[in-house]
């Protein structure tokens, strides 16, 4: 092992892998395997990285010196991420340096273009670190691989998926324009913005909340849903159709669950006692609730404490704190409380001095950010939804550019791709030592962010504005607001007061 030579078996190597990593080392480990060609043995090398600014991957080369069996993969060693991630390219016509955009793809990620009909699932190729032409290319070789037999036993098959591959060879050379999705629930995925840390007119990158089927597939418990219960508990000894409703083809769910999804979840998430010393200052807790609750990171029996308050020029907020007294763990939660507003609201702050940067922030999980100095925008979802300050958001903004765009500062980087990005992370951090004035812009489509005045009165401050504005169809049905239906609410209150 110290001299370089094969390791015996996987575990001493990952045991090894995880020894030196923590001492900043990346050592390169050599494993006998079995060639799946031949049957004899073989040698994978193990290489435990890190893409700068990206994430943690173990890098996997098999070779056979018997057979000349050759292939690689890539494996993540990090965590899963809180929430799923689709990337969506417009790769246009004769655009070679589109095709030349490098992809990271997880074991769980599923890619599609749409004008094929085509899909590569997670199985189909596993974790690479590609480019867009060359994912298409390996799905070529895939298919021409077992043509010959085909031909033999179904020509008609074999005959379509030769016309199929010379349409994904013609998308390969550039020679059509075309759409590249890349689906991971994981959250591990990546595609590479050349023009970071600035929007890319061709990437659209969504995230999203995992199913509980995702979660499951993922190797992680899914709690059952409320539906499911309350069906377990009514056909538990039942055998007929009335008494089934997943038989009708029908899937029943609570009202309320369907349509407003955002509208349900947490305005921010973060550590307790940045949340209490954001909150407490504006109202502190008359009374405070308790309800039974299971840790999230030991899954023992727990409380979480909740108290609901008002926020002056905001709206009225829930504040939840879990604490586990057995693992230790910690988290607290801003809900939203009363009805979804019926107007979007973006607040522009005009940053001039320190008592600006020190405003309190929340941020919302469906609030883009916009510093129109630097032409930075982060789009919804970026970051999550936080309590912080001005000066903790441009600071968790400088953190999160650094993990994210994983090929900025790798070594395959051009110099000037390099020098644009250190320059533009410098001009950020910049904006804190307040050496020019510069704007904040919060656009939030449900008016579930903030921004603290620093005055008694609102009015009285004039680097800070509210505008409301009325959401597009497109807005309202990211949020669910279209398919809202309140009927089965609307008839209980009706018959409520006739009572």
């Amino acid at each position: 092992m110290e001299n370089g030579g094969p390791v015996t078996d996987i575990r001493s190597a990952a045991e090894a892998v995880s020894a030196e990593n923590e001492a900043s080392v990346a050592p390169l480990h050599q494993v006998e395997s079995l060639c799946m060609r031949c049957g004899e043995n073989g040698i994978t090398r193990l290489l435990l990285t890190r893409i700068p600014h990206f994430r943690e991957i173990v890098l996997m080369a098999f070779e056979c010196p018997h057979c000349n069996e050759r292939n690689n993969e890539v494996q993540f060693a990090g965590q899963l991420q809180p929430r799923g991630c689709c990337y969506q390219l417009e790769v246009p016509l004769g655009s070679s340096e589109v095709l030349n955009r490098q992809v990271v793809k997880s074991d769980s990620a599923t890619i599609k273009i749409p004008e094929l009909d085509f899909e590569i699932p997670p199985e189909a190729q596993r974790g690479t670190l590609s480019t867009v032409e060359g994912i298409l290319l390996r799905a070529v070789d895939e298919l021409q691989a077992l043509q010959e037999e085909r031909k033999k036993l179904d020509p008609a098959t074999a005959e379509a998926i030769d016309q199929f591959l010379i349409k994904l060879k013609s998308l390969a050379s550039g020679n059509a324009a075309f759409t590249f999705l890349l689906d991971d629930p994981a959250g591990n995925s990546f595609i590479e913005n050349p023009y970071a840390p600035s929007s890319d007119p061709l990437l659209f990158t969504r995230f999203y909340e995992r199913t509980r089927e995702q979660q499951a597939a993922l190797g992680f418990l899914a709690e059952p849903s409320a539906a499911e219960e309350a069906e377990r508990q009514v056909n538990g000894d039942a055998s007929t159709e009335e008494n089934n409703p997943a038989l009708d083809g029908m899937e029943r769910v609570p009202h309320g669950s369907v349509g407003a999804v955002a509208g349900r979840h947490a305005i921010a998430q973060g550590n307790t006692e940045e949340v209490a010393a954001a909150l407490c200052r504006y109202s502190a807790p008359e009374e405070v609730d308790t309800l039974p609750s299971t840790c999230g990171a030991c899954g023992t029996a727990c409380v979480t404490r909740f108290y609901a308050t008002k926020i002056p020029y905001f709206r009225d907020v829930i504040v939840m704190a879990t604490t586990c007294d057995l693992c230790g763990y910690r988290s607290s939660e801003l809900k939203p409380g009363g009805e979804i507003p019926k107007k979007g609201k973006k607040i522009t702050v005009y940053v001039r001095n320190a008592q600006d940067l020190s405003r309190d922030v929340i941020k919302s999980d469906t609030a883009s950010v916009k510093v129109p100095e630097l032409d930075l925008e982060l789009g919804t979802g970026t970051l999550g939804g936080i309590v912080t300050t001005v000066e903790g958001l441009i600071t968790k903004i400088s953190e999160s550019l650094e993990r994210v765009h994983g090929f900025t500062l790798g070594d395959s980087t051009e110099e000037w791709k390099r020098k644009k990005f250190q320059d533009f992370k410098s001009r950020l951090i910049k904006l804190l030592s307040l050496e020019e004035p510069w704007t904040l812009i919060i656009d939030d489509a449900l008016a579930s962010s903030f921004v603290s005045p620093t005055t008694d009165s609102i009015a009285d401050d004039k680097q800070l504005i509210f505008e409301e504005y009325e959401r597009s169809w497109e807005q309202n049905e990211e949020l669910g607001l279209n398919d809202m239906d309140t009927s089965s609410a609307d008839d209980a209150y009706r018959t409520n007061n006739r009572q």
